[in-house]
């Protein structure tokens, strides 16, 4: 779950009077998300003097564990605080009796459809995690069987694609009035001969770049069909995209920085308006073991935001990742909770999906 950051250096270099006063104030921080101050930790039970607690805060101040927002002696942790607390202290669990019931019974109260399921995990990971739920649908990673070009009436033909597994996706595709038939087959035969046994996504580049290098025996017409044809599988045209379901926006607004940073909070409304960026950081996880965690600046997609990102892939009946799931919120995320509840949502979400693949 440790991202590229070695930090393990600097947590051994803190004493253990040190860690206790860090952790201390990291966990009241993510739980009342104001800045702990000296006293609040000299009530909380750590028998040493305001003064000293003071030094030693200032200590993890200038190591860029902590820092000050404002003038007040008050201090919250960095995030590169928080990304040490998650791998240095946070102990990591399976959620609770409570949690994963109420996961289970509500994916499989929807049914087996893909869509269904997909949309109810956004929604269950927004309604307990607290931020808002995202949910990148699944991406095509099964080998071609067979592929063909049915014509139909004048102006149209269907372009039909057969995985291993047998299920079938159709679309409709414009032709020139009066494309011989043989055309199509034409078209139907390269493609057929290139992505039997690939991928979508390993056929597409392999045949694209032949196409582009004019490696292909194709004519003008015969290459336009092939080229609508792998847009349309791949989801590239306009209205067809792979799905990015995201549900409660709204917690966002309840965290109590969000009156004080609404620029941040609008940056990241923009961020999940333009959905690409996010789906391309929900796939970069399909390499994962288990969760990703991504805290502030440690995402490209919002290193001003605040925002922290965890994010878990799920799997079909082959142990093939098709998918990633996570809960994007404000950096004080309650994370012993909500990392191992994504972490078990991705999981049963992959045991009904790959149910409904051998069905």
């Amino acid at each position: 779950m440790s991202d590229e950051r070695p930090l393990s250096g600097l947590l051994q270099s803190l004493d253990d009077r040190s860690r206790t006063i860090f952790r201390e104030i990291v966990e009241t921080y993510l739980e009342t998300g104001e800045p702990v101050g000296s006293r609040t930790l000299s009530k909380s039970g750590i028998s040493l003097s305001p003064a000293s607690i003071r030094n030693v805060m200032a200590d993890l101040t200038d190591i860029g564990l902590l820092d000050s927002p404002h003038i007040s002696a008050g201090r919250m942790p960095t995030h590169i605080g928080l990304r040490l607390f998650v791998d240095g202290f946070l102990e990591i669990g399976e959620p609770t009796e409570q949690d994963r019931s109420e996961i289970e019974e509500r994916l499989r109260s929807g049914g087996r459809d893909m869509q269904g399921v997909l949309k109810e995990a956004s929604s269950i990971l927004s309604g307990l995690a607290g931020g808002a739920g995202l949910v990148a649908s699944p991406t095509r990673e099964r080998p071609v069987r067979h592929v063909e070009f049915v014509p139909l009436a004048t102006g149209e033909a269907l372009c039909i694609l057969v995985d291993e597994m047998g299920d079938v996706e159709n679309r409709l595709v414009r032709v020139p009035a009066g494309l011989p038939a043989t055309t199509l087959m034409e078209a139907g035969n390269y493609l057929a001969a290139r992505m039997k046994g690939k991928t979508l996504r390993e056929a597409a580049l392999a045949i694209r770049e032949e196409i582009q290098e004019r490696r292909a025996q194709l004519d003008q017409a015969a290459a336009s069909l092939v080229e609508q044809g792998l847009a349309e599988w791949a989801g590239e045209v306009p209205g067809e995209e792979r799905a990015l379901i995201v549900h409660g926006r709204a917690n966002l607004l309840n965290d109590p920085g969000a009156a004080e940073n609404m620029e941040q909070v609008r940056q990241l409304f923009d961020i999940l308006e333009r959905q690409q960026g996010l789906l391309d950081v929900l796939d970069s996880t399909r390499e994962a073991e288990g969760v990703r965690l991504f805290i502030g600046s440690e995402n490209r997609l919002f290193p001003l935001s605040g925002s922290s990102l965890i994010v878990a892939p799920y799997m079909n009946a082959t142990r093939q990742v098709i998918g990633a799931l996570g809960v994007i919120g404000p950096t004080r995320l309650n994370y012993a909770r909500v990392i191992p509840m994504v972490d078990y949502t991705a999981r049963i979400v992959g045991q009904i999906l790959g149910e409904r693949q051998k069905t």
